[in-house]
């Protein structure tokens, strides 16, 4: 029987439960957040309803439209699209699959590749290496190389 009551339960799998790095450019914006918007203490939810209390889906987004109205944010963007946001920057940062799927709390290198998304500045810079490794001999790219068995 459905109570209404709220709960928290375990995450997903054991990769769940970790740490995350933050940049420290963002500890001041962090840190008011937590001092203003969430929950007290240790275990205290980060994001929580006007009265404290936890959120509910229909809740959440009803503050979820108004904050990105408020920041000039399409309405194709939904709230979930933000993890695809941090682990596509993560990547382009340099992370590998491996320190992806740690970051997100994956225990499969599957679930971190589908929240990890190619770029178009990324693309270009990926090219531009290329290039480089063409114009500085770093690879063979004629299709021959200093010694072909089939040669004379």
């Amino acid at each position: 029987m459905q109570t209404g009551r709220l709960f928290d339960k375990a995450p997903k799998s054991a990769a769940g439960v970790r740490a995350v790095s933050f940049p420290a450019e963002l500890l001041d914006e962090v840190t008011r957040h937590l001092e203003q918007f969430a929950a007290p203490g240790r275990d205290g939810h980060v994001f929580v309803g006007l009265q404290g209390g936890q959120l509910r889906r229909s809740n959440f987004r009803d503050d979820w439209v108004k904050a990105r109205k408020a920041a000039g944010v399409t309405a194709e963007l939904h709230f979930h699209d933000l993890r695809h946001t941090g682990n596509t920057l993560a990547s382009t940062a340099g992370a590998s699959t491996r320190e992806l799927m740690t970051r997100m709390g994956h225990s499969s290198s599957r679930a971190a590749l589908i929240y990890q998304h190619m770029t178009s500045d990324r693309d270009r810079a990926i090219a531009d290496r290329l290039g480089a490794m063409i114009r500085g001999g770093g690879g063979a790219v004629s299709g021959t190389s200093e010694k072909d068995p089939a040669g004379p």
